[in-house]
């Protein structure tokens, strides 16, 4: 299932930049011939807010996100484990609040219309709760995946054991 959805991931979030970056593209030609998109501006910001919430999730899949490890660093693969399972139990709580905000939002939102594109301003707000889902599904299979992994000691829920620094290269 992880799986699934890190492919569903990369194939929404590819195909949410190809559109934006098409229809930036469009709209800046029209303006130069005088016919300006005068929807297109809300249409891209509204793909951007998505494809935040879409490659948020994927980061958090990846265990890409950035982060600072420099006390954590410092205990062993188990102990870290440990911590990041807590922290995944906290950050699962804090998406589970943000999402009960987001919806409250998106249904006082409905009528609302979302500058000149006539689109309900809900379809923005929708992605708080929609990207909080995601992103807890990812943080729910990687504490999983490094749970089952502990033996090894190579998996965390949030990091990467092998994320060592790079070393200095002479030039």
């Amino acid at each position: 299932m992880s799986h699934l959805l890190a492919r569903l991931e990369l194939v929404v979030g590819s195909i949410l930049l190809g559109i934006i970056v098409v229809l930036v593209f469009v709209a800046a030609v029209m303006r130069f011939f005088d016919r300006p998109l005068i929807w297109s501006v809300d249409l891209a910001q509204l793909l951007f807010i998505w494809l935040c919430f879409v490659g948020a999730s994927r980061a958090m899949r990846e265990r890409a996100h950035l982060g600072v490890d420099l006390l954590v660093r410092r205990v062993s693969p188990r102990a870290r484990l440990v911590i990041e399972i807590a922290l995944a139990v906290l950050f699962v709580a804090f998406m589970a609040v943000i999402a009960v905000e987001g919806t409250k939002l998106t249904l006082l939102n409905r009528e609302r219309l979302f500058g000149d594109s006539g689109l309900s301003y809900a379809y923005v707000t929708i992605a708080v709760p929609v990207g909080c889902l995601f992103l807890t599904l990812a943080i729910l299979a990687n504490a999983v995946e490094a749970w089952r992994e502990r033996a090894r000691g190579e998996l965390l829920v949030f990091s990467r054991i092998d994320a060592e620094p790079l070393a200095r290269q002479e030039p």
